[in-house]
């Protein structure tokens, strides 16, 4: 009997995508993202999730905020180390599982999440969600930028519901804002429909 739903390497998946430049990757912060920054939303021990090549993490840092950086693709890890030495800032970046927090052992006020919520399948959703309770204290701040299902066709990355997200984050967690946004992207000059969503860490 075959796996209809065969599981996704999605270390191999993005290992692939830095084999060139991948069309998120787009050599600074997110506009969405520098926003919160510019607003001094970012907060205390910052962590990016899914950093990439470390863009975000490293506009924590410039910041003055103690950031760290956790990716599962370890070239994009290497480019991201590269740029903090080129750039004469101070952060820590770690090739990590991100359904893997607890592990990490330790917690940060901030949660940076540009693009990770959307690869997961459902089930890795659930885990993820789960392990970032492990990372954050209550009141900590999750900030999350994902496709949304405004965006038209089938290109790209799974889109995400504004329910979707809802009821990911029912129990444990106070949703602040969706709000409706865009990810800026190599291969498109208007950008792709996005949720940047606020969350707080609840106790329990």
């Amino acid at each position: 009997m075959t796996d209809e739903h065969p599981t996704r390497d999605l270390v191999a998946e993005f290992e692939a995508a830095y084999a060139t430049r991948p069309p998120w990757d787009i050599g600074e912060p997110q506009p969405a993202f520098a926003a919160l920054a510019a607003d001094g939303r970012l907060r205390g021990r910052v962590l990016d999730v899914g950093c990439g090549t470390g863009e975000h993490a490293l506009m924590a840092a410039g910041l003055g905020l103690q950031a760290t950086g956790i990716d599962a693709a370890p070239t994009a890890i290497t480019i991201a180390e590269d740029k903090a030495r080129d750039r004469q800032l101070t952060a820590r970046f770690l090739v990590w599982n991100a359904l893997q927090l607890r592990s990490l052992g330790e917690q940060f006020d901030t949660v940076l999440d540009c693009g990770l919520f959307h690869v997961f399948d459902d089930d890795q959703r659930d885990q993820y969600v789960e392990a970032l309770r492990t990372a954050l204290p209550a009141g900590g701040r999750y900030f999350m930028l994902c496709f949304s299902d405004r965006q038209p066709g089938d290109r790209g990355p799974r889109r995400v519901t504004e329910a979707e997200v809802r009821s990911s984050f029912a129990e444990g967690w106070i949703i602040d804002v969706i709000e409706a946004v865009k990810i800026d992207i190599t291969i498109d000059p208007d950008g792709a429909q996005a949720w940047r969503v606020s969350l707080t860490r609840q106790d329990g």
